[in-house]
C-alpha cells in the first residue's frame, strides 16, 4: 500500500504555504495517493508520508472537490511545495475498517431476508472497531429477528463466501439486481461488490477478500 507520489500543494491556518516543518499541523494534497479518503459512511485512512527532508503523520483523509485532502502534523524536518514524498497507510487498521465495511453488505442482506425488502440503507458508519448501519422499519425489532440476522450473516461468513469487486456500467449493475443508495449520484460506470450469490451492492469502498477474514459478527443484543 506504499505508493510515490508529488506534493501539489500545502494548507495552512486557512491558506496556502510553500513549506511547513516540525510541528506544523497542515493539509496536503498529492498527485496519486493510497490513502482512502472518508466516503459512505467509512471513515478516511491514516497512516504516514515521507519524503527525504520530512515526516508527515496523516491524521485523517477528506475528499473535496475531487480532491484528497490528507490532514498531517509535520513530525520531523521540512516540506515543501514540489517534494517527492511515500505514502503509506496504517495497513492493519485498514484491514479492520475493510472487515466492518464487508460485514454492513453482509447485514443488510440479513436484514432485508429477515424483515423484508423495503429495508435500505439511510445512512452508515465503518471504523476499524465498529460499525452501525443506518435503517428505516415498521417497529423496532425484536431480540429473536436480531438472533436470526446475526445467525445469517455468521453463517455466511463460516461459509467463507468470496468477496469480488469491479466496474461496471450502471444500467449492467442495475440489471444484475445490485442495490444502490438512492439519494447517491452515479456516474455511468459504478463500482460493484458481490458477496458470493448473498449479496450486491454499489459500493466505493474497501472489503475484505472473502466473508471468512471477518470473524465473529456480533450485534446490539449483546451489547
Amino acid at each position: 500500500d506504499a505508493v510515490s507520489a508529488r506534493i501539489l500543494g500545502i494548507g495552512k491556518d486557512g491558506g496556502l504555504v510553500g513549506t511547513a516543518s516540525a510541528g506544523d499541523e497542515i493539509t496536503v494534497v498529492l498527485d496519486r495517493t493510497s490513502f482512502y479518503a472518508e466516503s459512505g459512511g467509512q471513515i478516511g485512512d491514516t497512516g504516514v508520508i515521507e519524503g527525504n527532508a520530512a515526516v508527515l503523520e496523516v491524521l485523517d483523509t477528506k475528499k473535496k472537490n475531487g480532491k484528497f485532502l490528507h490532514k498531517c502534523v509535520v513530525k520531523s524536518g521540512t516540506v515543501q511545495t514540489g517534494d517527492a514524498v511515500t505514502t503509506r497507510i496504517d495497513a492493519e487498521r485498514r484491514q479492520a475498517i475493510r472487515r466492518n465495511h464487508s460485514s454492513v453488505h453482509l447485514l443488510q442482506a440479513a436484514l432485508r431476508n429477515v424483515l423484508g425488502s423495503h429495508v435500505a440503507q439511510a445512512g452508515s458508519y465503518v471504523s476499524e472497531d465498529r460499525m452501525r448501519f443506518d435503517f428505516s422499519h415498521f417497529e423496532a425489532m425484536t431480540p429473536e429477528e436480531l438472533r436470526q440476522v446475526e445467525a445469517q450473516v455468521n453463517q455466511k461468513i463460516l461459509e467463507d463466501i468470496p468477496i469480488e469487486c469491479f466496474e461496471k456500467p450502471l444500467d449492467e449493475a442495475r440489471k444484475m439486481g445490485a442495490v444502490a443508495l438512492f439519494s447517491e449520484k452515479y456516474g455511468s460506470r459504478v463500482r460493484v461488490v458481490k458477496m458470493g450469490d448473498y449479496s450486491i451492492e454499489l459500493c466505493g469502498g474497501t472489503h475484505a477478500a472473502s466473508a471468512g477474514k471477518l470473524g465473529l459478527f456480533l450485534s446490539l443484543i449483546h451489547i
